[in-house]
C-alpha cells in the first residue's frame, strides 16, 4: 500500500491542453500558459533558464535545457511520476506529472534561492516493505526497492532566520493509501486503507501526511530546533489498518527534502 501526508497540502489538478497552450507550474501550483515548447523559466523574470537538469527517476530519464531554457521529454510516462528540476542557485523543484500532462508543452517556473533554503536531500526514496496491491496508489510507478519503513536525516540548520517560521518541505510524495486518499480517488483499494505517514523532528511528531501531493510544507516548532547542533528529521510510512495477522507497511515514494523560511 502507499500513502502521503502533510499539514499544508497543495493539490495539483492537471488538465489536457491543446498544442497551442502550455501548462505552467510554479511552486506546486499549475495554471495555463502559452507556448509551443516545454521550457524552464525563472519564476520572477520569465527568462529561460539554461543548463537546468530535468529528471524522471522512475523512468530513469534525464535531460538538460538549452541556452533558452527549452527541453523535450523523449520518454513515455506510465501513470503518475515525479519530475525533478535542478539548477545551481535555484530552490529544488519537483512536480507530479502524467503522460497526459506532458502530451502538450509545459512551462515550469523555478525560484532563485534567497539564502534561506537549505537542501537536506534531493534523492528519491521508497519506504515500505515492497508488498503492495496493484490497486494501491501509484503502484505501477514504483521502480525502486524499499529502504525500510522509515527514513532519517541528521543535519545542522544553517542560513535561516530563526525569528521567522521555519518549514520542512517535501517536494513530492506519492503512494499514500489513507482513507482520505481513497476518498478523493487517489487509489482504487476497496476494502483496506493505511494509517498516514508520520514526520518527526528531533524525536517529536510534527505532522501526518494524509494524501499524495507536491510542495508539502510542514512548520517546525521553534522550541524543537537545536541551534548550532545536529537536528534530525524522520519520515515513517504507515501501516495497513485492515491487516492484523502481520505488519503490512504502506509503500510510498518521496523526493526532494529541504528546510526554508
Amino acid at each position: 500500500m502507499k500513502k502521503v501526508f502533510s499539514i499544508t497540502i497543495i493539490l495539483i489538478f492537471l488538465t489536457t491542453l491543446s498544442s497551442q497552450a502550455a501548462a505552467t507550474f510554479e511552486g506546486g501550483v499549475s495554471a495555463q500558459g502559452k507556448g509551443n515548447s516545454s521550457r524552464i523559466v525563472d519564476k520572477t523574470t520569465g527568462a529561460g533558464v539554461d543548463g537546468a537538469k530535468i529528471t524522471l527517476p522512475k523512468e530513469r530519464y534525464q535531460t538538460m535545457t538549452d541556452e533558452e531554457g527549452y527541453f523535450e521529454l523523449d520518454t513515455h510516462i506510465n501513470g503518475t511520476s515525479i519530475m525533478s528540476v535542478e539548477k545551481k542557485n535555484y530552490k529544488p523543484f519537483t512536480v507530479t506529472v502524467t503522460d497526459q500532462t506532458v502530451s502538450a508543452p509545459i512551462v515550469i517556473g523555478i525560484e532563485k534561492s534567497n539564502g534561506n533554503a537549505m537542501v537536506l536531500d534531493n534523492n528519491m526514496y521508497h519506504l515500505g516493505d515492497n508488498n503492495y496491491s496493484d490497486l494501491s496508489a501509484n503502484a505501477g510507478e514504483f521502480r525502486m526497492e524499499s529502504i525500510g519503513p522509515f527514513y532519517t536525516k541528521r543535519f545542522q540548520i544553517k542560513n535561516v532566520k530563526f525569528n521567522q517560521p521555519i518549514y520542512l518541505v517535501i517536494g513530492s510524495i506519492i503512494g499514500i493509501d489513507t482513507q482520505m486518499a481513497r476518498s478523493i480517488g487517489q487509489n482504487q483499494i476497496v476494502n483496506a486503507f493505511a494509517s498516514p505517514p508520520e514526520v518527526y523532528f528531533n524525536g517529536n511528531k510534527i505532522s501526518e501526511i494524509q494524501i499524495n501531493g507536491d510542495g508539502q510544507r510542514i512548520k517546525i516548532p521553534s522550541n524543537l530546533i537545536r541551534k548550532n547542533q545536529a537536528n534530525e528529521v524522520t519520515i515513517k510510512t504507515g501501516r495497513n489498518l485492515m491487516q492484523t495477522a502481520y505488519i503490512d507497511y504502506d509503500d510510498i515514494e518521496f523526493m526532494n527534502l529541504f528546510v526554508e523560511n
